[in-house]
């Protein structure tokens, strides 16, 4: 009564194959693999992109200043002409 015997157990996989055949049991065991195998890919490819965001969000400031201070003041007259964009 402590668990199932190898007896009892050898039953249950003859019935198993009997009612279902070897070819659909080969054929969920090859479901089954693929399933595992795609689920460990996964994992593993979202492992390596949270490694690759912490590296893309090190960034340097410097690249943000100099950009800025490339950028031409607007004019007077760019100023008008945004002002009628505006009204339109």
């Amino acid at each position: 009564m402590a668990g199932i015997s190898v007896w009892q157990l050898l039953i249950v996989v003859l019935i198993v194959v009997l009612l279902f055949g070897t070819k659909k049991l080969r054929g969920l065991g090859g479901d089954l693999g693929s399933a595992v195998k795609g689920f460990k890919n996964a994992m593993s490819d979202d492992e390596k992109n949270a490694a690759k965001d912490q590296q893309d969000a090190d960034f340097e400031q410097e690249a943000l200043f100099d950009k800025k201070d490339q950028a031409e003041p607007l004019t007077p007259k760019d100023h008008e002409k945004t002002k009628d964009n505006d009204r339109v």
